[in-house]
């Protein structure tokens, strides 16, 4: 039987049906047309699928779309301001520091999260933090640097 949820997502009030049985992510893209996030594994081990949830970094696979009832979401359509990108995403642009692109949406919104919490990571607390998200096309590096070039940027601003 499908239930409506009542949620915030990306700074709008959002009502949705959804099954018992399906995850966030699924409500995400199949039914409020949030593509962004990906689907990599289904079990929470790549972080392909991250979202913020009341300020919390999850793998949306592993969240039931019913657990979105008075909650706060963002995605990675929500990083942007209007058309302009969020320094994360410019300077994973600027430095190839994506490939396939299924990884990155939740790489850029786990890194904002360690952001927002440290505005001044070093190398390995950006390298710790990335952890849980899995990339099998790049290097790390690029996506370390990126973080970390964007966080000083967002420092000077």
């Amino acid at each position: 039987m499908s239930r409506q949820v009542s949620a915030t997502i990306n700074g709008d009030a959002v009502d949705f049906l959804c099954e018992p049985e399906e995850t966030l992510l699924d409500v995400l893209r199949d039914r409020l047309a949030l593509t962004g996030s990906k689907e990599g594994c289904g079990s929470g081990d790549c972080g392909a699928c991250s979202v913020m949830l009341d300020g919390r970094l999850v793998c949306s696979c592993l969240v039931l779309g019913a657990e979105a009832e008075g909650r706060v979401i963002e995605t990675i359509e929500g990083m942007a301001d209007g058309k302009g990108l969020h320094p994360l995403q410019r300077h994973f642009l600027e430095q190839a520091a994506l490939q396939c692109g299924i990884c990155t949406p939740g790489f850029l919104v786990a890194a904002k999260a360690l952001l927002d919490r440290d505005p001044e990571p070093s190398e390995t607390e950006v390298r710790y933090w990335l952890a849980g998200n899995l990339c099998r096309c790049t290097g790390y590096d690029k996506i370390v640097r990126a973080v970390l070039s964007a966080a000083a940027e967002m420092r000077e601003a």
